[in-house]
């Protein structure tokens, strides 16, 4: 459930900062998250993302700046008072308890009556897939199962911000890819709203609203994930996101001369030196006589819907091309290439 644009924010952070050791992993961040919104904070390890998890949960203090849950500055505030709910990677839950003691820890701890456990218990169960599995033990569960008694427990006492921290890492991934669907369908129904941190994209991109990019502790980018796919901040943030196709290049009118020769870019499109990505779709393969460059197959890739190409230039950098399966040439193969405008984007920022 997207927030409207006049929604206060839920969670706010201003200029939050933590320090290891004299180095900022957390660097002067500011982030909103609205109600019953669904943020995704993706990164690499050591870019700070799970440090602003636990700075938001109140498990890590701030060396400055603040966090705002409701418009209320967190500071000294503990973790059990914070009115937030944490689901791990590794689930944590307690092998002593059945299912159903799981699911009403959290319940316990803020004194809600028997009746009123049992019935939350039951609901919750039934709304993440396992219902009547009140007294099946931790230890008979599969790993998905886990994982649904987690947000279960996480779920249980009404939090006003869910935060996940990787929370199908240990799942496969056809697991994974199912998951997250009801994920996204179950917070949509109960209007949660979630900050999640994980360094995979492709669960980002399914289960938020929002994406944000981290960086050696800043944001480098933010926005829907229909925005940062199509339009990556600077080459950070393309080859964080598997795209490869990046290099140098010097842009003047339509056109960009890169080492790939000269390549169209849309209309509008930052004048002047910088870097540009080209995107596999945008690589096409094409007779000699309409040919941009010349290449040799160096290697194929069966992805499932179509074929990744690896393509080598005489004197330029490997270009990926997106082919179809019964169209993909074969390895030591010369093709010819052109370039598609509309799937080139110009990038901002210095070299990396």
């Amino acid at each position: 459930m997207a927030p409207s644009p006049q929604s206060p924010p839920l969670l706010q952070l201003a200029d939050a900062t933590v320090r290891f050791g004299g180095r900022a992993v957390l660097d002067a961040v500011g982030l909103e998250v609205a109600e019953h919104e669904i943020v995704c904070v993706l990164g690499p390890s050591g870019s700070g993302k799970s440090t602003l998890l636990r700075a938001v949960a109140g498990l890590q203090d701030l060396d400055a700046g603040q966090v705002l849950l409701g418009g209320r500055d967190q500071r000294g505030v503990p973790a059990h008072k914070r009115g937030v709910g944490l689901m791990f990677q590794d689930h944590q839950l307690f092998p002593q308890r059945d299912v159903g003691g799981n699911v009403a820890f959290g319940l316990r701890m803020h004194g809600a009556p028997k009746s009123e456990q049992g019935d939350r218990v039951r609901e919750l169960l039934a709304l993440v897939g396992l219902p009547g599995a009140e007294r099946r033990a931790v230890a008979a569960l599969s790993g998905g199962e886990q994982q649904r008694v987690a947000l279960a427990r996480a779920l249980a006492p009404r939090p006003r911000l869910l935060m996940l921290d990787e929370p199908l890492g240990q799942l496969d991934r056809s697991l994974r890819e199912r998951l997250v669907v009801e994920l996204r369908e179950l917070f949509g129904e109960l209007g949660t709203t979630v900050l999640a941190v994980t360094h995979d994209q492709g669960e980002a991109f399914a289960l938020a609203d929002r994406v944000v990019v981290m960086r050696d502790g800043r944001i480098a980018q933010s926005g829907t994930p229909l925005e940062v796919w199509q339009r990556p901040a600077d080459e950070f943030v393309a080859r964080f996101l598997g795209f490869d196709n990046v290099v140098a290049a010097t842009v003047s009118g339509e056109v960009a001369d890169t080492p790939w020769g000269k390549v169209p870019v849309p209309a509008g499109t930052a004048q002047g030196a910088g870097h540009l990505l080209v995107r596999p779709a945008g690589v096409r393969l094409v007779p000699a006589d309409e040919a941009q460059v010349t290449c040799t197959v160096a290697a194929r890739t069966f992805r499932g819907t179509h074929v990744a190409l690896h393509l080598q230039p005489a004197d330029a950098p490997r270009l990926e091309a997106a082919c179809a399966l019964r169209d993909a040439p074969e390895v030591g193969d010369e093709v010819g290439v052109a370039f598609d405008a509309q799937e080139i984007v110009a990038l901002a920022g210095p070299d990396v």
